[in-house]
């Protein structure tokens, strides 16, 4: 670090961090500084140093003396060395550097002109590029088919507008850099509605997007009484057609229980909260939907670890307040040290100084607590932690009032309207998603329930390692029911149902969000809900077998108590595995013996060609050098970075080929042997369809040998026929033109590891590496 290190200071980080092997990392992975060979050149206890201190110097805004400042410091470098709280991903990458972007939540405005769509999409890209993540409503465009007057055609429609988005967000990711996460809102009343609730039904459609309908509480009311609403043109705002709402509702459900979108965020009850309404409606929310923010607001969100503040079986409540104190403080001094990707939201964020202080742990801290989570003491525990956090939050945001001064926009708020002290900060709280920063904090996610007691991590050299929870090793091993056989059982499924020899109770106390009914994951929002400003990041799951009466009943419950918004998942309606629980094959490999083959030696200099392949995980290019005679003798491959999971599969896959070829062996054999491998996230190009990187791999030899003319004659088609079963049917999409890939699913494989994917807080996420679908 070129900055000079405070001795104090770094003592401080260094006595209190104790950091997981696995959060040692994803610290390397994402967040320490690197150099231009990607590599790490500070340590995890600088990088925290470099957090504390950066986020320190806002003191200096407001004429701290050296000693406060300092003061101040050490209490930073206190809460998060202890892991106590955590600010959000872009904080961690941003601060002290030259970047320096520290929020993760942005909204956009899109007005009905073809210079505010473009305008908003540049806008995008730019926020894209910093790390965050952005929030838009297609509300105000005018329907398809509507006139255009300055050209004379006719409008293509929100949806339209969408998937030039989508397209965007996918070469922004394809450059080089990680993608971006967008939200997509449409109100209820628009004209394109159904066209909107069916825009994802294929899992490979708008795949950059989350999307959700703004429902009005005056269509839930007539959706339960079955009776027709109306469609309003927002340019003319003309009635257009009339629907009945219990139709288009059940298209709704549909959606969810089919692939889990649409997801609903309950537009009035976001409103009714909207903390300053002269300034503006709200009409969308980040990606995944617990900020609701106004045009060219951000918001930067952290997460206290609830798991921390049990001591002796009890909850601590001094500490507890006094982290919640130095929290809302560090999030203030964000806003003042963030380097805005725009003008616009820099003025419009420090207008109104929101920041998002949340909470995860939860689920360890029940545990610890031994309270079951599906259980009313847990609801009861949840909404009381909730409540005071909620409560000291704001008494620290007004102590800071008074020491800096209101947000801007205070006497045109609702607290200036009820006379109550002004405030530093619009909002205070949040639930946000905090799959990263938990698995750096060594916790559970949010306020979910734990997602598997025991499953198995796939390592590179083909070994399986058993991933145990902490807390129930714990207790198995102080209980004394532990032992290696009984936890590969229960990495079969990753739940404790129907294994013998653990404690009914620890059953209990261990029940994972596949095991605790729907009704409980919404009460628990709820109770969350109650005491957060904003809105709660949580996934309502569901069994396969849930149907769709069962989803409908759990979005009306969300409506009636008061939730912003729900987000629902049925297990494996992506057709997803969702986690690897190790279950054993029962297929057994034979081997054959082969005669050795001696592999010819390399010329020192050879020709070659290289071509680039677009796959589902990034450009692969694929270099193909040959002998004297034309023949294809070895071949390289390049995707991601040196060190990754794909980039050292396709290494293995080249070297292999290579030999092969030097081998002798004919490169029929070779594309024969990789053509038609599939994997769970296929592309569409220009040369067809990709099924895999050794699909990818073996479409390009194939490709080469035709454009060099040889007399090699290869039967692909018949051969691809008879190889694959079942066979993948090229399908029309109406919408696209394109084949449709409903059948294939939802990728569930890392892009940056190869472990299955986690759904939970409305996101896929890795529960290895810590990469996450959404942004942030």
């Amino acid at each position: 670090m070129s900055e000079k290190l405070d001795p104090e200071v770094m003592e401080i980080i260094r006595k209190n961090l104790k950091l997981k092997e696995n959060a040692k990392i994803i610290l390397k992975n994402r967040y320490l500084r690197k150099n231009e060979k990607q590599e790490a050149i500070e340590t995890p206890e600088e990088m925290f140093y470099r957090v504390v201190s950066h986020i320190a110097k806002a003191e200096d805004n407001y004429k701290s003396s050296a000693r406060f400042k300092e003061k101040v410091k050490k209490a930073f470098a206190e809460v998060l060395s202890k892991l106590e709280f955590l600010p959000n991903s872009p904080t961690f990458t941003g601060a002290g550097t030259v970047l320096g972007q520290l929020a993760a939540c942005f909204v956009l405005p899109i007005e009905d002109d073809m210079h505010s769509i473009m305008e908003t999409l540049k806008h995008a890209v730019l926020i894209h590029k910093s790390g965050g993540g952005t929030g838009f409503s297609f509300s105000r465009l005018r329907p398809e088919g509507s006139p255009v007057a300055s050209s004379g055609g006719v409008a293509s429609g929100p949806v339209s507008f969408m998937r030039m988005y989508n397209a965007t967000t996918e070469e922004i990711k394809q450059g080089g850099t990680r993608r971006g996460a967008n939200m997509g809102i449409l109100r209820i009343d628009h004209p394109n509605i159904l066209k909107f609730i069916e825009c994802k039904k294929e899992n490979q459609s708008l795949n950059n997007f989350n999307i959700s309908v703004a429902v009005t509480d005056d269509f839930m009311e007539k959706v339960e009484k079955s009776k027709k609403y109306a469609l309003i043109d927002p340019r003319t705002q003309k009635i257009v057609k009339k629907l009945n709402a219990r139709k288009v509702f059940k298209k709704i459900v549909y959606g969810a229980w089919k692939n889990g979108e649409p997801g609903v965020v309950f537009i009035d009850k976001i409103n009714a909260k909207n903390p300053t309404p002269q300034i503006g409606k709200i009409e969308s929310t980040n990606p995944c939907g617990e900020q609701p923010l106004l045009p060219y607001e951000s918001c930067n969100l952290g997460s206290i670890n609830l798991s921390k503040f049990v001591k002796k079986g009890k909850i601590d409540w001094q500490r507890l307040e006094y982290v919640v104190r130095v929290a809302v403080r560090f999030l203030d001094n964000v806003i003042d040290m963030n380097k805005f990707p725009l003008p616009e939201i820099e003025k419009q964020t420090k207008a109104n100084r929101k920041i998002g202080l949340g909470v995860m742990g939860f689920a360890d801290m029940l545990i610890k607590l031994g309270v079951p989570y599906n259980s009313t003491k847990a609801l009861k525990i949840g909404e009381k932690v909730m409540k005071f956090i909620q409560s000291k939050a704001k008494e620290a945001s007004q102590k800071l009032a008074k020491q800096r001064g209101a947000f801007p926009n205070f006497k045109k708020s609702i607290y200036y309207q009820r006379r109550e002290k002004p405030l530093r900060n619009a909002t205070l709280t949040t639930i946000a998603p905090t799959g990263t920063i938990s698995m750096i904090a060594g916790t559970s996610s949010g306020i979910e329930p734990l997602f598997a007691i025991v499953y198995v991590k796939n390592v590179l050299d083909n070994k399986k390692l058993l991933e145990i929870n902490p807390l129930f090793e714990k207790i198995a091993k102080k209980e004394g029911f532990y032992s290696k056989k009984i936890m590969e059982k229960i990495s079969e499924t990753g739940m404790l149902n129907g294994i013998k020899g653990v404690p009914k109770k620890i059953k209990t106390i261990f029940a994972t969000s596949r095991e605790i009914e729907p009704e409980w994951h919404v009460k628990m929002q709820a109770a969350f809900q109650k005491y957060v400003d904003n809105a709660v990041s949580k996934t309502i799951n569901f069994p396969n077998e849930a149907s769709q009466k069962d989803i409908e009943k759990a979005y009306f419950l969300a409506w009636k108590l008061n939730l912003k918004g729900i987000t629902v998942y049925r297990d494996g309606s992506r057709e997803e595995q969702v986690i690897d629980f190790g279950k054993k094959k029962e297929e057994e490999q034979k081997t054959t013996s082969l005669p050795a083959l001696s592999p010819k030696e390399r010329p020192e200099i050879m020709q070659g060609y290289t071509y680039k392949v677009k796959t589902s995980y990034g450009n692969m290019y694929i270099t193909i050098n040959e002998d004297k005679k034309g023949q294809p003798f070895e071949v390289f491959t390049q995707i991601g970075k040196a060190g990754g999971f794909f980039h050292a599969n396709t290494e293995a896959i080249s070297r292999l080929i290579s030999l092969a070829l030097r081998s002798g062996i004919g490169i029929k054999e070779v594309v024969e042997q990789l053509e038609g491998i599939r994997d769970p996230s296929p592309a569409w190009t220009e040369n067809g369809l990709i099924l895999s990187l050794p699909d990818a791999i073996a479409n390009v030899l194939k490709r080469h040998l035709s454009q060099k003319q040889q007399t090699l004659t290869l039967d692909f088609e018949n051969k691809k026929e008879a190889k694959n079963s079942p066979a993948l049917v090229k399908k029309e999409n109406p919408e696209t033109k394109q084949p449709s890939l409903a059948d294939i699913g939802e990728a569930p494989i890392c892009p940056e590891c190869g472990h299955t994917l986690v759904f939970q807080e409305g996101c896929f996420k890795c529960p290895i590496c810590g990469f996450s679908k959404c942004s942030g």
